[in-house]
């Protein structure tokens, strides 16, 4: 009987101890080991950026999706590098698993990277890309974004052709797009490469441009409609097109060529305009002629993609192991491609 009791004894305490090494293993499944989420803190550089909010709410709907695997927690930078910062540190003493951050300045992602390095969590930058080597300097970082040049081209596109489509568009008939130009931040890679390239490839289709004026809006459309107001007072009839850095800005610049008697309707009173992201409201503004086109940044496919490489390195996997992406030849860098969008 005692050796009995001895063998269920050695049995239970062999049970226990197994399941001690099961209790402290790696994330799997998309879960940890005991079957808690995966707790991810989101940093985004400012909740109300149309955009990054359209990101925030797709990663709300693949938490809903994926009841019990993940546990999104979404902090708000309020445009202040040093906020995040504080924010990123006080996560950090918390039982996170995964980090996500949207830079708010990308000058910072030395500091930013270091803290997460130091703590052995897992990082994913998205929308604002570090450097490719600030990247590279940590196993377990990787960047989730755009081709800024991309955007810019496609904005040339659709502007070159609706020119070509349509002579009257040259309103004093001199053969040159007469353009204004709103710009997002002043040293932001994105905004840099949409302002070159969306003029560049005008260019390259062998229209000849002039640019009336520029001006650094942030993104804002409250910028970007007094700025217009401006433009309009001084310019008028002179601005051939406008182009934008993105929608928000866009739509601030269609309120004031509202407000002056354009873009409402008549084709012979409609000055173009184009911005980047395709909006919900941008979306709408096309489909009533109020606003030439966009350029899609596909929220949603930019969720997923932040939702899927996140995962694995949470894992202890490589980024992209059973996923569709592949790096770019950075080696550290997953690319959402962008989309034309003009009125269907």
């Amino acid at each position: 009987m005692r050796k009995i009791k001895k063998l269920l004894a050695m049995a239970t305490a062999t049970l226990m101890i197994g399941g001690l090494f099961v209790g402290c293993g790696g994330k799997d499944g998309g879960s940890t080991a005991s079957g808690d989420p995966v707790k991810v803190g989101v940093f985004l550089y400012k909740f109300d950026d149309t955009y990054i909010s359209t990101v925030r709410q797709s990663l709300q709907e693949i938490q809903k999706e994926n009841e019990g695997k993940v546990e999104f927690e979404f902090i708000d930078g309020k445009g202040d590098q040093s906020i995040q910062n504080d924010t990123i540190d006080t996560i950090l003493q918390k039982d996170i698993d995964l980090l996500m951050v949207n830079l708010v300045d990308i000058g910072a992602a030395p500091t930013v990277l270091n803290k997460i390095k130091d703590a052995g969590k897992p990082v994913v930058f998205f929308n604002r890309e570090p450097a490719a080597d600030v990247v590279k300097s940590y196993d377990k970082a990787m960047f989730v974004g755009t081709n800024a040049q991309e955007a810019g081209v496609l904005q040339g596109k659709i502007l070159a052709d609706q020119w070509k489509a349509n002579p009257a568009l040259d309103k004093n008939g001199d053969g040159v797009m007469q353009y204004v130009m709103l710009k997002g931040e002043p040293d932001n890679a994105e905004a840099v490469a949409r302002t070159k390239f969306s003029v560049s490839t005008i260019n390259d289709a062998g229209i000849k441009t002039e640019e009336l004026a520029n001006q650094v809006c942030n993104w804002q459309q409250d910028l970007a409609q007094t700025n217009m107001e401006a433009w309009l007072s001084r310019y008028g009839n002179g601005i051939e097109v406008v182009i934008s850095n993105n929608d928000g800005m866009a739509q601030g610049a269609i309120a004031a060529l509202q407000a002056a008697g354009y873009n409402n309707g008549d084709a012979a009173k409609t000055i173009p305009v184009v911005g980047v992201d395709a909006t919900a409201a941008a979306q709408d503004l096309i489909s009533k002629g109020f606003m030439t086109g966009s350029v899609l940044q596909d929220a949603p496919a930019m969720a997923k993609a932040l939702y899927e490489c996140g995962m694995n390195l949470a894992s202890g996997k490589s980024a992209t192991e059973g996923t569709d992406y592949k790096f770019d030849d950075t080696g550290v860098a997953v690319r959402i491609p962008y989309q034309e969008y003009t009125k269907k």
